[in-house]
């Protein structure tokens, strides 16, 4: 009597464990050389942009619990603002990293398959993800979404890895051939967007935005007070040369602020180092989905965004022409 009632205890524990992990997930994680005591955690749940700083004991060990009822794409970075770890993770995961905090490519994370198959891609392109022209990264992304379009690596590999968006009708083409139950809305939303170029109504007001300096920390950037005009980018940014002259023939009382968009930050140091453009220059560590970027809509890149004195957002779009049309 005594080992059944043990075992219905057991089956009861596991009921309520799993009852638990279907409403969130789990990260363990354990890193080398990381020198810090507290990691940042960004993703897109639930409950909107989760964006939070997670300890981490003296031997690197961190545990994080979230909450997503889709297949999310999370990002954990040092306080620097550098990658550490990407993945896509759902509620019921139990997401296990560990590596060295020196070597975010070579980070292994275990948890679940997409994440196995997505680690297993990065490894065999190594050279391509270390290349400053994400020219063959390109393609062999474009390559593997022709090939897999019953898999949702594909849509995974284009949001988070694809650098070329300029044309648009090639990435929307890609994105088409996609079976719908390979591309989930809360991973293709950022691409997908509006296609509505045109100013709209009713457009948010944004005060400040939490922004990473480059060559520094993390700092409020206050959007009122002036005009301003974000450029929201990813490397490559074509005829960076030619946006910064056309920008710097504004007023000098208009603010630009310029906001790298995506998780590789190897090119990002790389163009600006060589930037002609004496602005600011931020990264955005949750890309699109920023707590208070998400407010823009944002769908392509370059995309640009300019806003009033009172916060008041005027245009946010992919034409430059309309939002230098917008500053008043």
């Amino acid at each position: 009597m005594k080992t059944i009632q043990q075992f219905s205890l057991l089956l009861l524990l596991a009921a309520l464990f799993a009852s638990c992990s279907s409403n969130s997930f789990k990260i363990d994680g354990e890193f080398t050389n990381l020198k810090v005591t507290s990691l940042k955690v960004v993703f897109l749940g639930d409950s909107g942009v989760v964006d939070e700083w997670v300890n981490v004991d003296k031997k690197g060990h961190f545990s994080f619990s979230g909450a997503s009822s889709q297949p999310t794409l999370l990002n954990i970075s040092n306080h620097r603002g550098d990658p550490l770890a990407t993945m896509i993770v759902t509620n019921g995961d139990h997401m296990k990293v560990k590596g060295d905090a020196g070597k975010a490519m070579d980070v292994k994370i275990k948890g679940n398959r997409l994440n196995e198959e997505w680690q297993l891609f990065r490894d065999e392109h190594a050279a391509f993800y270390s290349d400053p022209n994400p020219t063959r990264l390109d393609a062999a992304i474009e390559k593997y979404v022709r090939e897999h379009p019953a898999d949702m690596l594909s849509t995974v590999l284009l949001v988070a890895d694809y650098s070329d968006f300029s044309n648009r009708s090639k990435v929307d083409k890609m994105l088409q051939s996609i079976a719908p139950e390979a591309k989930p809305k809360s991973l293709t939303r950022v691409i997908l967007g509006n296609r509505n170029d045109s100013p709209k109504a009713n457009l948010p007001r944004l005060m400040s935005l939490t922004l990473f300096k480059h060559g520094g920390n993390f700092e409020d950037v206050a959007l009122t007070g002036h005009s301003t005009l974000i450029n929201f980018w990813a490397n490559p940014q074509n005829d960076r040369n030619a946006l910064v002259a056309e920008l710097n023939k504004l007023d000098q009382d208009v603010q630009i602020i310029d906001i790298l968009t995506e998780s590789d930050t190897l090119r990002w140091h790389q163009t600006i180092n060589e930037d002609p453009a004496g602005w600011k220059h931020y990264w955005a560590p949750g890309g699109p989905l920023e707590q208070g970027i998400q407010l823009l809509d944002i769908y392509s890149m370059p995309w640009y965004a300019t806003i009033d004195s009172t916060g008041l957002v005027l245009y946010s779009g992919p034409s430059l022409t309309t939002a230098l049309g917008s500053i008043r």
